[in-house]
């Protein structure tokens, strides 16, 4: 099937009722423990997350199936890319599949129905009594035509600044063009203080927190200066890594010829080296939310180890199917039994130190 058709289909099929039985653990999956489920919280930002995995953006862009993806046993989800205008994103076809090497690629470029249609299905869901445990990140970005993207940032922070568990800032998908000028010092600093700023306005007293997503291709030195940059700033967190414009020379040599971002196992070791990279020069002082290539219980169990105080996926649940949460969070309960561990936050950076 054509990828974003299945992508369509997949999305549909959790928002239905027929889907309830993989939304309810599949496999065989026991109910957790109250010894396992305190094991893997993770407190941050002020905030307890039920475990530590969660879906990345750009699976739920319109923040349509928020409680199908938690029901799944994420202990967050991040929905988005919003951006202020509904936009169609760039021509099809936009994503492709290499099975063998468990890689995907896309060229999406945003689509989204636009911030008035994200903020109606967000209300619903927070509306919802009860709720579905877990919590929701916000990820936010610019029209592909604005001429003035701080001013798309700070149109979609007012509005859904309140909200919001936490907010990511897009600066990284290499899908929208000029997007990782942004990450260039001088850019990067302009844009997150106008960003910061208008949070603080928004919530003065309470501001969600406001976190960036970068992408892996950055040289050792442009990740130092993003790291002192961040630190200056007193930023919440990263997100470390968006998708890789690399092409492995192992890749089918046809799905390497498509453009865009390449996500899934070939980004396993890269985006562990940039996570490490950051957590040691900011001295694990930057809270780190690590994503790229997660498909196994040891993944990310690695980037954990490596830094990542939360862990993200997105491809591995288009190739592991809708059990692929609960089997990690399993696999991960048992990786603190083997190592004497009483608690997942023990396990963070414990390879990079």
């Amino acid at each position: 099937m054509d990828a974003e058709r299945a992508h369509g289909l997949a999305l549909c099929m959790m928002k239905s009722r027929f889907a309830s039985r993989f939304l309810s653990g599949t496999r065989g999956h026991d109910t957790q423990t109250d010894e396992t489920e305190s094991r893997l919280r993770v407190s941050l930002w002020g905030k307890v997350f039920p475990n530590p995995l969660g879906l990345a953006a750009g699976f739920d862009k319109n923040a349509e199936a928020i409680t199908p993806i938690l029901s799944m046993g994420f202990g967050f989800t991040e929905v988005g890319t919003v951006t202020p205008r509904a936009q169609k994103g760039n021509p099809r076809p936009r994503i492709f599949r290499d099975p063998a090497n468990h890689a995907v690629i896309n060229r999406m470029g945003f689509p989204n129905k636009g911030l008035r249609d994200f903020q109606e299905n967000l209300t619903r869901f927070l509306e919802q009594k009860p709720r579905a445990n877990g919590l929701v990140g916000l990820n936010i970005g610019m029209n592909k035509d604005s001429e003035q993207p701080a001013r798309d940032y700070a149109i979609l922070v007012r509005a859904l600044a309140p909200m919001a568990d936490y907010l990511t800032v897009n600066i990284s998908s290499p899908n929208t063009p000029g997007l990782r000028n942004f990450q260039e010092p001088e850019n990067f600093k302009a844009l997150i203080g106008k960003i910061l700023d208008v949070l603080h306005k928004v919530c003065p007293n309470h501001p969600p927190p406001l976190l960036v997503k970068l992408a892996p291709d950055l040289s050792i030195a442009e990740q130092e200066g993003l790291a002192r940059i961040a630190l200056e700033m007193k930023l919440d967190g990263l997100i470390l890594t968006n998708t890789t414009l690399d092409r492995p020379r192992y890749l089918d040599p046809e799905f390497s010829l498509e453009k865009g971002g390449l996500s899934g196992q070939p980004l396993t070791s890269k985006s562990n080296d940039v996570i490490r990279n950051f957590y040691q020069m900011t001295g694990g002082a930057i809270p780190i939310i690590g994503a790229g290539g997660i498909e196994t219980a040891d993944q990310a169990y690695d980037k954990i180890r490596n830094g990542a105080s939360l862990v993200q996926l997105y491809t591995g649940l288009i190739y592991q199917g809708p059990s692929i949460a609960r089997d990690i969070i399993s696999g991960l309960s048992q990786r603190l039994e083997r190592d004497g561990l009483t608690s997942i936050q023990d396990a963070i950076g414990a390879a990079a130190k």
